[in-house]
């Protein structure tokens, strides 16, 4: 993947782009590194060293990226994670883009830790954030990154867990890499493809 540098304009920059790419978490040092915001630890692979800059009228931090020649944004939503859906309907509206040419980064509790897979619609499971993104967009068929970040231990409350501090294991860190991987598959092979390849590992 080449990145390209942002325009001092970012609505500029984002012109033309034909997938929009986000890491779903929590804004601001306290949630940082908390498993909740493992989506937005996956964005930042994948954008490497290239600087996010807001986008006007926008909830989300920005940057255009190529994908096999393929023009992208990479956002990282800046609302909470329960908002998401302000974050990501707006701009895919304001550049003609389809809810099939969205790929959102999420933590599932579903998936151990380090696990990650792909799919195409179906139900939110409880995370707030797909549901936003739901209401928001009219639509299910975005494309879902499900990054495996496994059940709390017992007795410990989901929220507590999901807001609480991120282990940076090995387990995770492949996750990660595996998440971002997964994006630029989906939109350089197109999903089934990037899931016979990400499901494998």
């Amino acid at each position: 993947m080449h990145l390209l540098h942002p325009s001092a304009t970012p609505e500029a920059d984002l012109h033309g782009v034909q997938w929009l790419i986000i890491g779903l978490g929590n804004p601001g040092a306290r949630y940082e590194r908390t498993p909740h915001n493992v989506g937005y630890l996956a964005l930042d692979a994948l954008r490497g060293g290239a600087p996010l800059l807001p986008y006007p009228g926008v909830p989300v931090t920005a940057c255009r990226a190529s994908i096999d020649t393929v023009p992208v944004a990479l956002l990282r939503s800046t609302t909470y994670m329960n908002e998401s859906g302000q974050a990501v309907a707006p701009l895919a509206q304001a550049l003609g883009l389809p809810p099939e040419r969205v790929v959102v980064l999420h933590d599932e509790l579903d998936l151990p830790t380090g696990t990650v897979r792909l799919r195409q619609g179906g139900a939110e499971n409880g995370h707030n954030g797909l549901k936003s993104l739901s209401a928001e967009l009219g639509s299910r068929d975005y494309v879902r990154v499900r990054m495996g970040i496994s059940r709390p231990p017992k007795g410990t409350p989901v929220v507590d867990y999901v807001l609480g501090n991120l282990e940076n294991t090995p387990e995770l860190r492949t996750g990660i890499e595996n998440a971002a991987e997964a994006a630029r598959l989906v939109v350089g092979q197109g999903l089934a493809r990037a899931q016979n390849e990400i499901h494998r590992r």
